[in-house]
């Protein structure tokens, strides 16, 4: 297998302008010694690890670097191995389907005289990038740092449908909390993991942007790319500065929407005590009611047991004394249940 199989551009640049497309990157190494002035700009997108090695043994590329690359999952970073610089970037897309974020990895390698780029994810958008470019030949003119400059700009300005995404799932969110949504918290949550993942994504963009902007007369950058990387040092600020507030506004909403619950749960064990209370009381007039009419029951069945020698059986007022018996004993408990609130 040859690192050609994962090549999906390999494209030669003499003064700015597409000189040739070969097909192998012999071909184009052969290119890049007969024509100093030449640029190759070469993409990979997923390349197995021999072809990788293979490319970077032509290029001459840092082991360390290349190991990063075939390791990828790497952080945002910038690093320079001699006079090639090596820079890890991880763009971000907002599915409007799905209403998700999804994150890619590019790893840059740029040379004197080339730019090799490999790509873990669908975006961001290369050949896009290149299409711009080369409809701006007085910058790709200025060499490689150029098109580390407009894939910069590219992974900033894919950020920009992203904060557009993640601001309207807040208000959405929002909306939720105070609807009483039960499935709130586990979006608020969910939103909140994608923007941390957002800002890692984004926030390392300032120091790259940063240390470009420090060798820019150490390695005598042209001026007008300093200027094109300044205004994409500004963008990233700005994609920055949202997805902070972001991360404040859902700790807002989370803080609301718990207090939400809170409230809801007390007013729901409010609820739940006042009918323990009501069932209590009914309880309660049951029980007296069964009190007072088993005192007669009681008596009354004592009465109506079959003995031959009971004392009342052959007394005169052995009747009216038994239900004189009932009524005053169902009188009292009546007036005792009365007093302690139960009837």
């Amino acid at each position: 297998m040859t690192s050609e199989t994962s090549i999906i551009n390999n494209v030669v640049y003499l003064d700015g302008r597409h000189a040739a497309s070969p097909t192998t990157l012999a071909d184009t190494f052969r290119m890049l010694e007969r024509q100093a002035s030449s640029m190759a700009w070469i993409g990979l997108y997923r390349p197995a690890e021999a072809q990788l090695v293979d490319a970077a043994g032509q290029l001459g590329l840092h082991g360390l670097a290349v190991e990063d690359a075939i390791t990828a999952h790497q952080r945002p970073k910038l690093e320079r191995y001699d006079d090639t610089l090596f820079v890890v970037l991880r763009s971000a897309d907002y599915r409007d389907d799905t209403e998700r974020v999804e994150f890619g990895e590019l790893h840059l390698f740029v040379g004197p005289n080339f730019v090799l780029t490999v790509r873990h994810g669908e975006t961001p958008d290369l050949a896009g990038v290149r299409r711009r470019l080369e409809a701006r030949p007085h910058l790709l003119r200025l060499g490689p740092e150029a098109v580390l400059y407009a894939v910069l700009d590219a992974v900033v300005d894919g950020c920009t449908p992203v904060v557009s995404g993640l601001h309207n799932d807040i208000e959405e969110i929002e909306s939720e909390v105070f609807s009483r949504d039960p499935n709130a918290s586990r979006r608020i949550y969910e939103l909140s993991r994608e923007v941390m993942e957002f800002q890692r994504a984004t926030r390392p963009l300032l120091t790259i942007l940063d240390s470009l902007s420090a060798g820019f007369a150490k390695y005598g950058i042209d001026q007008e790319l300093r200027r094109h990387l300044r205004d994409v040092a500004d963008h990233a600020t700005i994609v920055v500065e949202q997805a902070d507030s972001f991360r404040g506004m859902l700790a807002d909403v989370l803080a609301v929407n718990t207090t939400l619950v809170t409230q809801a749960q007390n007013e729901e064990m409010r609820l739940l005590a006042e009918a323990s209370n009501a069932q209590n009381e009914q309880i309660k007039r049951i029980s007296s009611w069964a009190a007072i009419l088993f005192a007669p029951t009681l008596i009354g069945t004592i009465y109506g047991m079959n003995f031959h020698h009971m004392p009342e059986l052959s007394w005169l007022w052995g009747y009216p004394f038994a239900l004189l018996l009932m009524a005053l004993v169902c009188t009292g408990l009546y007036l005792v249940f009365r007093r302690r609130g139960w009837l």
